[in-house]
């Protein structure tokens, strides 16, 4: 079979982006059972901090840092939660994909993990542009082959791409969706930010979260995911009942047919689609519940955990981890906080199981820490350590400023 030479040089190419430094702070490498990857989200150069997982929870035996090729950029706030946003970095296990966002140079990365070696992530071609302004949110579809990102800056809406396992990410045509928001590059925030997009589980639909300007609420934007897999034209809009303003993260609701977002402005907020179940059922807005958490501050981020049942929501402002529990009706109860250290800044989070027992990862930005709880049994959450990568992320040649990182994402060995 003839190779051309362009084709051969573009691979050589490629695989010479791959190169990752490490560091090993506890001595010996070992094979880890999975990592955590976080972004620097520096404007001179983002990279993605691998930090390996160990088969008993922990973190942090190893450190690995790759450039995207991007630059990261911080929006127009003081302090942190520099991308106004829940999942900068995404991972699809399935296919062994992480995918991140570089702000500063409106384009999405596309890496592959490395099965053995999670640590190890390898750039896929080159990144590519994502069709807006300051790329907050990217998210792929249950198998891996499809990746949206929710840009929110000043060309702000969707882009979708397909997912290629050499060359990385190609964009999809005319599946650009705008929301046309009044915004600026960088994006002034939180209110009349963007907030997050995911699939649903079912790959029928994509949905945005568009935080609004109190006294006016923000709301959800849904598309519908045709057959040719083009988002539709239109989007469908769904505002959270009386009191609810910024939905902010989204997380689907396991066995029904509904979302969590959070919000802070008063805690979080229910979605339920009924009966829009499939790509054939005429997209009608989500009625909505909304729930205060009593003295929460700014809950904006949320995850689930398959072992307990339970969601867990991020208040930035307090450094406070909410579980909470929502039953087949879509009732809601309060079950336990848990204090983290404070002042850390606590963002992004993401549970993973380990072993047969499920852990909770969470960003600390300020304090540049994942701090790390077991959740397996419900209620009965228990902080287990706290690492501090930053001495061992500037050893793999990763610089930082902490106020800049964002984005939590994991992949567990099976």
């Amino acid at each position: 079979m003839r190779v051309s030479t362009h084709f051969v040089v573009f691979t050589a190419l490629a695989l010479a982006s791959t190169a990752s430094t490490s560091f090993a702070p506890f001595g010996s490498r070992n094979s880890p059972a999975g990592a955590v990857y976080i972004m620097t989200n520096d404007p001179s150069g983002n990279k993605v901090l691998s930090v390996s997982i160990a088969s008993d929870g922990t973190v942090g035996t190893t450190v690995t840092a790759s450039s995207t090729e991007g630059r990261g950029l911080h929006a127009k706030i003081d302090g942190a939660d520099a991308l106004l946003s829940q999942g900068s970095v995404a991972v699809n296990s399935k296919a062994r994909l992480l995918a991140a966002v570089n702000a500063g140079s409106n384009t999405v990365s596309l890496f592959s993990i490395n099965p053995e070696d999670p640590t190890r992530l390898t750039l896929l071609g080159r990144p590519i542009p994502s069709g807006g302004d300051f790329p907050q949110s990217v998210a792929f579809n249950s198998k891996g082959t499809d990746v949206c990102v929710l840009n929110g800056g000043k060309v702000n809406g969707v882009n979708c791409f397909v997912t290629h396992p050499i060359f990385g990410l190609f964009p999809k045509a005319n599946n650009i969706r705008l929301l046309n928001r009044n915004q600026t590059t960088p994006p002034t925030g939180p209110a009349g930010s963007l907030g997050s997009i995911i699939f649903t589980p079912d790959d029928s639909k994509v949905i945005a979260a568009v935080k609004g300007i109190p006294p006016i609420p923000g709301f959800i934007a849904t598309w519908t995911i045709g057959f040719d897999g083009l988002l539709s034209s239109q989007y469908i809009k769904s505002t959270p009942a009386e009191g609810g303003a910024l939905p902010f993260s989204l997380t689907p609701i396991p066995g029904t047919n509904a979302i969590l977002a959070t919000d802070p402005a008063l805690g979080f907020e229910i979605f339920n689609f009924a009966s829009n179940n499939n790509r054939n059922s005429q997209l009608v807005a989500a009625s909505s519940t909304v729930t205060t958490v009593p003295g929460q501050a700014a809950i904006c981020w949320s995850t689930y955990s398959p072992k307990s049942g339970n969601f867990y929501l991020i208040d930035a402002a307090l450094d406070i981890v909410t579980e909470i529990h929502i039953d087949k009706n879509l009732k809601s109860s309060l079950v336990k906080q848990y204090q983290l250290a404070t002042g850390a800044t606590i963002l992004d989070s993401e549970v993973a199981t380990v072993k047969h027992d499920d852990f909770l990862y969470v960003l600390g930005a300020k304090s540049a820490s994942i701090y790390v709880l077991s959740v397996t049994t419900p209620g009965k959450g228990k902080s287990i350590q706290t690492f501090s990568f930053a001495s061992a992320a500037e050893k793999a040649g990763a610089t930082f400023t902490n106020i800049n990182l964002q984005g939590l994402a994991t992949y567990v060995k099976n």
